[in-house]
């Protein structure tokens, strides 16, 4: 088992589209990102708001979604007090292959 993705036949996802466009530089606006898919404005922000927008557009995140953001970073810095060696236990990756 990997957690390579396999390569498949056929046209990428839209959403990978939008992906590739932000990681190749994350400062582009929703203007820029259409044009370069070639998708719609409304399809690009739906797809961002939906879909990326944790990850990639915190400007767009719910009140609901920037709170809970917030409560986690209170958290961990909680964690970090009562157990300095908290850091070093915690496992972290690369993400980008989660939102093809």
């Amino acid at each position: 088992m990997s957690c390579e993705d396999q390569p498949r036949s056929g046209r990428p996802s839209t959403c990978r589209k939008v992906c590739s466009a932000i990681n190749a530089d994350r400062r582009r606006t929703i203007d820029e990102i259409s044009e370069i898919t070639g998708l719609s404005l409304s399809s690009c922000k739906r797809m961002l708001t939906e879909r990326a927008a944790e990850k990639f557009v915190p400007r767009l995140l719910t009140k609901d979604q920037k709170n809970n953001r917030l409560n986690v970073c209170y958290d961990l810095k909680g964690k970090v007090g009562n157990d300095p060696q908290f850091l070093s236990k915690v496992v972290t990756g690369d993400e980008p292959w989660c939102y093809g």
